[in-house]
């Protein structure tokens, strides 16, 4: 059995994530390559479609967010994703179960003797006058049925879990802060999400997309990307359509027989990633495009870039300027390249008005 290396794996990653080289992708498209973006960070996403996409204007994401072709929900291990309508709508279901144990598993005890039905029948109940609410509103309108659960538990089970709900627009648009106003799934995009499939066609579906976005990977990986537990009928299913390698720790790893692993001495330009990127956390094993030393930094919030492929600093802006601060030394090629990406970034935040970047000591 083939043995893909550290470096192989890497490049593949980045070839799935449209970080070899920016693609050509309509931007709801590449929402849909990607299988989502992770969005708690509502500004986030705007960055991590810069480095994939070749002229990408933020405006076009905006526009798909108002126009109902994007939405803002939670999904993928309980946190806020951008997803297509098309998306959300057909693997919704299937996420049901994980987004209530989550839910639970944090508030056992506030919620031990809740009725799960008739929690979500009275939180239908007032969001069914088509009026957009917060978190805590919706909590406190029912919070007099459930007075000892609080709050707080009752508002993020309703709305993560048990209510298929969006974040309305403006929140998630270019440059605009808003709170968020929840509204349910059905009443923005005019439809209820699919049923779950007995035979599991969405799961084996979530395979084969989450392989065309970050594979060569473990059924580990799928688990940790999704926050589902692995999938394995539907990983079963669709095994005989799968090619088998295995990395040099000896695990399995499953792919598409025609997906894009380039060779590993393929160059690789320098990349600005924003927080809670999935390109880094859409594994269990990260060690293809981060250190160990530095896996924290994936789960902090740092922005991060990448050299050669890996995590090699992290970034930030100050005023109008973006500041990096390595991780390493660099080469001096590096240096230019990371200069040279930072300018063009700057000057994306900017609108043109400033391609400022200071890069510190390696």
């Amino acid at each position: 059995m083939t043995v893909l290396g550290t470096r192989a794996l890497n490049r593949a990653t980045l070839a799935r994530q449209l970080l070899l080289e920016r693609a050509d992708l309509p931007v709801r498209d590449a929402v849909a390559h990607l299988g989502g973006l992770q969005a708690q960070e509502p500004q986030e996403p705007f960055t991590g479609l810069w480095s994939r996409l070749r002229a990408f204007d933020p405006a076009v994401l905006s526009d798909l967010l108002t126009g109902r072709r994007v939405v803002r929900t939670h999904l993928m291990r309980r946190t806020v994703h951008l997803l297509t309508a098309e998306d959300v709508l057909a693997w919704r279901a299937r996420f049901d179960a994980m987004l209530r144990q989550r839910v639970l598993g944090t508030y056992r005890r506030e919620l031990a003797g809740v009725d799960l039905g008739e929690l979500a029948a009275a939180g239908r109940a007032v969001l069914a006058d088509g009026e957009p609410r917060s978190m805590g509103e919706l909590a406190r309108a029912v919070a007099d049925r459930w007075p000892s659960a609080g709050p707080r538990p009752l508002g993020e089970l309703l709305i993560a879990a048990l209510i298929p709900v969006v974040q309305l627009p403006p929140r998630g648009l270019w440059r605009v802060k808003a709170g968020v106003r929840n509204l349910p799934l059905a009443a923005w995009l005019g439809r209820e999400a699919d049923p779950l499939d007995r035979e599991d066609g969405v799961g084996q579906a979530l395979v084969k997309r989450y392989l065309a976005a970050f594979g060569p990977a473990a059924t580990a990986d799928l688990r940790a990307w999704s926050g589902l537990a692995g999938l394995p009928a539907a990983v079963k299913a669709v095994r005989g359509e799968l090619v088998v390698f295995r990395d040099e720790r000896g695990r399995e790893l499953l792919d598409l027989p025609d997906a894009p692993r380039p060779d590993p001495a393929t160059p690789a330009p320098a990349r600005f990633l924003p927080a809670f990127d999935n390109a880094i956390l859409g594994y269990a094993d990260r060690s293809r495009i981060i250190d160990d030393a530095h896996r924290g930094l994936s789960v902090a919030g740092e922005r991060v870039v990448l050299v050669d492929g890996r995590v090699s600093a992290t970034w930030t802006t100050e005023g109008d300027a973006v500041v990096v601060r390595p991780l390493r030394h660099w080469t001096r090629a590096e240096r230019t390249s990371v200069t040279e990406e930072g300018r063009a970034l700057a000057a994306f935040l900017s609108d043109g008005e400033s391609d400022r970047i200071h890069v510190e000591p390696s």
